[in-house]
């Protein structure tokens, strides 16, 4: 045998008593939208929006109008002050004007919500508008965007909001979430222009203009997709805002009148002196509402930043 065969057998011997590697499999569960954060926060959420929605088609949501039910019932299982106790018929309890507290609170979520979503999308919307155009054509487009974002920012957006809404004699859901959103647009404005500033010299973006794309193209096509993650969160903390100032409003009798809002409820509490007479389930259970919503909107921000951003993700593990 020459010693190059023998040289070859000695190597395959020490080779098979080596454990052999194999290539690790691609899991599809090992994706970081998948975080724990995100599932807790998105689920907190869905279950309130999805028990506002069930529950409109499983209670008669007629009895959140005044006078349709007995005057200040507990929840069952409770007494009031005047040993009255909680009946079936109103869960949840009524308040001093007749309104059972649970289609109160069916219809009052969803519209608190609503409030937040339509705020957020709006400011999101004239963000992604201007924040693109500040950072990618820069110049004097860039100096105004910036400019306006910089003065409007400084504004106290509270105090305006509550002066408008004075002297607007009727608010409804939509309208009020319109005035939120012209002090929502500056946060979005100045994150996604930073952003633009730091894609706009990547290989891709040159590739784009090299090929003719147009501005509009390489702005929406190309590089809006690569910052979904932060639009995400910064869409999540711009309804978080928006929920905030409207219940902020409310509370001070503000926000709208003829449809139910959690803010609003609190507000009628406040106003009937629902806590020198005990009747905590007024204004408690919608404040235990928004706290949900506010730790459920938490958690799912900071899911959408440990996605946008690795160095968190790899903080978490």
């Amino acid at each position: 045998m020459s010693d190059a065969q023998m040289t070859s057998e000695a190597l395959e011997t020490a080779d098979a008593g080596k454990p052999q590697r194999t290539m690790g499999r691609f899991n599809k569960w090992d994706t970081p939208w998948l975080n724990g954060k995100l599932l807790t926060g998105a689920g907190i959420i869905l279950a309130i929006l999805v028990m506002g929605l069930i529950g409109r088609l499983v209670w008669d949501t007629e009895l959140a109008f005044t006078g349709s039910s007995p005057l200040n019932l507990p929840p069952v299982g409770f007494e009031n002050n005047r040993g009255q106790v909680g009946e079936w018929a109103h869960p949840l309890g009524t308040e001093n004007s007749g309104r059972d507290m649970l289609a109160v609170l069916l219809l009052g979520t969803p519209n608190t919500f609503l409030i937040g979503a339509i705020a957020a999308a709006a400011g999101m919307g004239i963000g992604i508008v201007l924040g693109f155009s500040s950072g990618f054509i820069g110049g004097w487009v860039d100096g105004v965007i910036r400019l306006a974002a910089d003065v409007t920012i400084t504004i106290p957006a509270l105090m305006v909001l509550v002066v408008i809404s004075a002297v607007l004699r009727q608010i409804d859901l939509v309208t009020m979430a319109l005035l939120i959103a012209a002090f929502a647009w500056q946060s979005p404005t100045r994150l996604i222009r930073s952003q633009v500033l730091s894609m706009k010299e990547s290989g891709y973006v040159r590739m784009a203009k090299l090929s003719g794309a147009s501005t509009m193209d390489i702005m929406f096509k190309e590089m809006l997709p690569n910052l979904i993650p932060y639009l995400f969160a910064s869409f999540i903390a711009g309804a978080t805002g928006a929920i905030l100032a409207a219940v902020g409003l409310e509370t001070l009798g503000l926000g709208p009148q003829r449809v139910p809002t959690l803010g609003g409820t609190i507000y009628d509490a406040i106003s009937a002196a629902a806590l020198l007479r005990n009747m905590w389930w007024w204004w408690g259970l919608p404040t235990v509402l928004l706290a949900l919503m506010f730790v459920g909107l938490l958690l799912v921000n900071l899911g959408l930043d440990e996605i946008a951003n690795p160095r968190l993700r790899k903080a978490s593990k």
